[in-house]
C-alpha cells in the first residue's frame, strides 16, 4: 500500500510539471531503481537506491563487468547490458561513470539522455565535475538527485526549475585543484588562454566577495564524420553541430543572437549528394531544432534568434549538415610488402586549416594484421616529442605525442613509417587484413561548416551595463576514417 501511494504521488507530481518545460524528459512507466557514480578506479562516489529492487552489490557487479569486458571481441563494454535480470545503463563523463539500473523494460535512449542531463545539472550547480567537487558537495548532490528522480520516476532535469527546490549552497573547489575537462579544457590549451574560471563556475554561487561577474558564453561545437576511400576521395561526410550557451547574467535579460545571413535550412528537394549549387550558396543545413526558450519571429527574415536564457548550460540550436565541406585533415596511407614476413606502412597527415590554428588533441590509430609480431617506427626529422607505439595485445599501431595527443599546426604535414614483422607468411592481399586508419582530434577556434555568430546583443539595463561576451568555436572528430 505504501509503495502504491508513493507511486501515485510521484506520477501526480510528474503530471503537474509535464508540458511546462521541455527540459523535462518525464515518462510514465520509466522507473530507475538505482543511480550511482563511480570513479575510474571503481570507488563509489554517489549512490542512491530509489526502489530497493536491485542488490546492493550492483556497483561492484557493474565495475567488474565493465573493467573485464571481453565479449564478442570488444575491448569496451557497451553503454547498456544485462546481468542477472538487471539492466545497467552508463555514460562516461570526464572520467566518471554515471550509472542507472532497473529491472523493467525502459527506453535505452531515454535513460542515456537522462544520465547526460543529470551530469549537466550537477555541473551547473558545482561548476566542475570531478571526485573532489562531488565529495565536498555530497549533500547538495543528493538533494539534486532526490528532486530529479522521485521514487524512481523522473521529475525534471531543468536547472531553472530545480532552483525552486534546492537550497544548499555549493562549496567551490579551488581553481588550482581543478583538472582539465572537456569541452572547457580545450579553450585553455596553447598560447591563447581564456579566463581560467570562465566555464567552471556554479550558476548559483557568487564569486569571492559576493560579486557576480556579468558574462555569457556561446560555444559552437561541431562533431564531424568523414570516410576517405583508399585513393583519398571523400566517400561520406557529415557534421553534427550544436550552439551551446551558458549565461552568468543577472536578471535573465533578453538576448539576440545573429547567425549567417546566407544560412539556408534544407536542400529544397535536392539529393544529399547534389553539390552543384553548394559553391557560393552559403551555409546549407539539412535540418535543425531549437531550445524551447528561442523565439523565431525574425529568423526567416534576418537569421536572428531571440531568447531569455535560463540558468545553466543548454543547447540553443542543434543542426546537421551533409553539404560538401573541406575536411580539416587529409590522410594518405600506403602499405607494401617488403619480403615474405615483412611489410611497410606509410601514413601521411596534412592539416588543411590556417597556420594560426592548432589541433592539440590528435591521435592516430591503425589496426595491424593479427599475425604481426613486431613493429619499428621511423618519424620525419624534427618530429620532437612525437611518440609511436605498437600495442601487441590488440595489434594496434598508435601515434601520439609522448603519451598525450599529438599537436598539429595548420598547414603542417607529418609522416610516419612503420616496418612490420610477421610471425607467419601472409596469404592474399595484406590491405584487407590491416586498417583502416582512424583519427581523433579537437581543433579550438575553428569550424568547418562556416556557421558563425555575427553578433550577440544583450538588452541593456542601464547605459553602463556592458557584460562580457565570449563566442568560441571547436571542431571534434566523431568518426574520421581513411580506408587502405
Amino acid at each position: 500500500i505504501q509503495t502504491q501511494t508513493r507511486d501515485r504521488s510521484a506520477i501526480s507530481r510528474l503530471n503537474q510539471t509535464r508540458g511546462e518545460h521541455s527540459e523535462s524528459i518525464v515518462k510514465e512507466g520509466m522507473m530507475i531503481s538505482q543511480f550511482f557514480v563511480l570513479s575510474q578506479r571503481g570507488d563509489n562516489i554517489v549512490f542512491r537506491d530509489y526502489r530497493a529492487e536491485v542488490p546492493k552489490g550492483s556497483t561492484e557487479t557493474f565495475f567488474r563487468k565493465v573493467k573485464f569486458w571481453k565479449e564478442d571481441g570488444n575491448a569496451e563494454a557497451p553503454p547498456i547490458f544485462n546481468v542477472d535480470g538487471v539492466n545497467y545503463f552508463h555514460v562516461k563523463v570526464v572520467g566518471l561513470y554515471f550509472v542507472a539500473t532497473t529491472r523493467v523494460n525502459v527506453s535505452p535512449s531515454l535513460v542515456l539522455e537522462l544520465l547526460q542531463r543529470i551530469a549537466r545539472v550537477i555541473k551547473d550547480y558545482l561548476g566542475v565535475l570531478n571526485e573532489d567537487s562531488f565529495r565536498k558537495n555530497f549533500v547538495l548532490v543528493y538533494e539534486l538527485l532526490d528532486e530529479v528522480i522521485d521514487f524512481g520516476y523522473v521529475q525534471t532535469t531543468s536547472t531553472e526549475v530545480l532552483k525552486s527546490y534546492v537550497f544548499n549552497e555549493p562549496i567551490v573547489v579551488a581553481p588550482a585543484r581543478l583538472q582539465p575537462i572537456d569541452p572547457a579544457a580545450i579553450f585553455t590549451q596553447g598560447a591563447k588562454r581564456m579566463p581560467g574560471t570562465a566555464v567552471t563556475k556554479s550558476v548559483v554561487a557568487n564569486d569571492p566577495g559576493g560579486r557576480r561577474r556579468e558574462e555569457i558564453f556561446v560555444d559552437i561545437i561541431e562533431k564531424i564524420s568523414v570516410t576517405f576511400s583508399s585513393s583519398g576521395y571523400i566517400l561520406t561526410s557529415e557534421i553534427d553541430g550544436t550552439i551551446q550557451m551558458k549565461s552568468y547574467l543577472s536578471g535573465n535579460p533578453e538576448i539576440r543572437l545573429a547567425l549567417n545571413e546566407d544560412l539556408n535550412i534544407g536542400r529544397g528537394g535536392r539529393s544529399v549528394y547534389d553539390y552543384r549549387s553548394s559553391s557560393g550558396s552559403g551555409v546549407i543545413l539539412d535540418d535543425c531544432n531549437f531550445h524551447e526558450s528561442v523565439r523565431l519571429d525574425s529568423f526567416d527574415s534576418d537569421r536572428t534568434l531571440s531568447l531569455v536564457p535560463p540558468d545553466g548550460e543548454f543547447p540553443v540550436m542543434n543542426y546537421r549538415m551533409t553539404q560538401e565541406f573541406k575536411p580539416p585533415f587529409h590522410v594518405n596511407t600506403l602499405i607494401e610488402e617488403a619480403g615474405r614476413l615483412k611489410a611497410e606502412v606509410i601514413i601521411k597527415i596534412r592539416a588543411e586549416f590556417p597556420s594560426d590554428i592548432i589541433a592539440n588533441t590528435v591521435t592516430v590509430q591503425m589496426p595491424l594484421p593479427n599475425y604481426t609480431s613486431r613493429a619499428s617506427f621511423e618519424l620525419e626529422p624534427g618530429a620532437a616529442g612525437q611518440k609511436t607505439d605498437f600495442k601487441e595485445s590488440s595489434k594496434m599501431l598508435e601515434w601520439t605525442n609522448c603519451g598525450v595527443p599529438l599537436q598539429i599546426v595548420g598547414g603542417g604535414e607529418h609522416t610516419l613509417r612503420a616496418k612490420l614483422t610477421f610471425s607467419q607468411e601472409f596469404h592474399g592481399n595484406i590491405t584487407k587484413e590491416a586498417g583502416p586508419v582512424s583519427m581523433t582530434f579537437t581543433i579550438p577556434m575553428y569550424n568547418v561548416s562556416k556557421l558563425q555568430v555575427k553578433y550577440l546583443q544583450i538588452a541593456k539595463k542601464s547605459s553602463s551595463y556592458n557584460p562580457y561576451r565570449w563566442v568560441r568555436y571547436v571542431t571534434q572528430a566523431n568518426s574520421y576514417v581513411a580506408r587502405i
